[in-house]
This record gives C-alpha cells, structure tokens and sequence, in this order.
C-alpha cells in the first residue's frame, strides 16, 4: 500500500454525490423534535461513522498506520460535513426514518472507504 493518500474519499465525485443526495432529503429531517432524554442526531451519527471505521478497520487488518490515520481523519471531515448540513437538527432526537437513513448514508460512506482502500492494493 501506499505511504501517502490524499483524499481517500472527502472531495472525490462519489462523496460530493452522497451529500448532495443528503442534501436533497434534508426534508425528511424537518420532523426531529427537541431531544429531552434520548439519542440526539449528533450521537447516532457519531455512533454510526464509529462502527463502520472499526469494520474498516477490521475487515483491513494490513492496513498501514498512516493509511489509517488518514481514514481516521476522513471520517471526522464526513463527521463535520454531516454536522454542517444538518447544523439545524443536530441535536435533535432523530425519527426512525431518519435514522434509517443515517445508517443508509454512512454504510454508502463505508463503500466510498472500501472502494478507496481497495484502490490502494
């Protein structure tokens, strides 16, 4: 594998597709109400980028300590674009619609992830 990555997916043509797509379901987050004791947005989207860097991580044991590092910090760019455009929600008690989207979106993320690290082989 290579020693040095630059963009594995933040600002390659899928990634700019999946949040455009984002984007353009931002409605079905209009529903989220305030979070009295629940789970916010922010946590199930935190929850979710977490597991799937580990299955990453797991299904990938070779991967190289940079290699990693750079994944590491590519997550938390997905991490602060999702919190940029769903600024107005984020700690929100997300519906179940909506969290099955998140999980949709972010398992989308995790094939932009494989697709890159597959790349490097």
């Amino acid at each position: 594998m290579e020693n040095t990555v630059k963009n594995l997916v933040a600002h390659t043509e899928g990634y700019e597709a999946l949040i455009e797509y984002l984007a353009s379901n931002l409605t079905l987050f209009e529903g989220a109400s305030a979070s009295d004791q629940g789970v916010t947005i922010e946590e199930v989207v935190t929850d979710l980028i977490a597991t799937q860097l580990m299955a990453v991580f797991s299904q990938n044991p070779d991967i190289e300590q940079d290699v990693r590092f750079q994944l590491m910090q590519e997550a938390d760019s997905v991490m602060a674009d999702l919190h940029q455009v769903l600024e107005g929600v984020w700690l929100r008690e997300p519906t179940n619609e909506q969290i099955n989207f998140l999980e949709d979106f972010i398992s989308l993320v995790k094939n932009l992830f494989d697709s890159a690290i597959a790349k490097l082989s």
